[in-house]
């Protein structure tokens, strides 16, 4: 089976989170997980500009395969809501000038696909992405939004590892006859 990379983004205009992990043989594990830390700008121009140039070089040193990023969600904040959905967009742009494939998803369904519960706290999914991925605890990092990007690409891992929704089976033979790479 090939083996694939997916970055994960937790998108921000104060702190942007990354998250890298490798699928290999059908097991996720991490390769790098981090921040941008956006608040010494000043100008939220320069943010975006600053996004985009690391995400660019993220993906120049990795190379990754697929881009899972988190999408806003409605707040109370308007203005906020615009800040967060550029700093997406620019994220985006970058992963789309290297065409990386990008899958959004939703906080909610991230929380749900790592720990079972779409109301989770940062720390509980934090705890989980620990757990899943087996990483040391000198090796996590203090902020919660590089696990919530190391969430987004696990999410992604799990959602496309899915059987084919559009797929039916009439029972586990033909579930097994239509899916010989899934037999361990």
């Amino acid at each position: 089976m090939k083996e694939r990379i997916i970055l994960g983004i937790d998108p921000g205009t104060n702190v942007m989170g990354y998250g890298l992990i490798i699928i290999q043989n059908n097991n996720p594990s991490l390769i790098a997980m981090g921040v941008l830390l956006l608040n010494k700008f000043d100008s939220h121009y320069l943010r975006l500009k600053k996004i985009y140039e690391s995400v660019t070089s993220v993906i120049d040193q990795y190379h990754p395969d697929e881009l899972a990023i988190e999408a806003p969600f409605f707040g109370k904040n308007v203005q906020s809501m615009l800040k967060l959905g550029r700093a997406q967009g620019v994220a985006m742009a970058a992963a789309l000038n290297r065409d990386i494939p990008i899958t959004e998803y939703a906080p909610l369904k991230i929380k749900m696909s790592i720990t079972g519960n779409g109301a989770a706290s940062k720390d509980q999914v934090a705890g989980m992405v620990k757990r899943i991925l087996k990483i040391q605890d000198s090796d996590m990092n203090s902020k919660l939004d590089a696990t919530d990007a190391v969430a987004a690409a696990l999410c992604h891992f799990y959602q496309s590892n899915r059987p084919s929704q559009d797929k039916s089976y009439s029972n586990w033979k033909d579930f097994i006859n239509k899916n010989p790479s899934r037999i361990k």
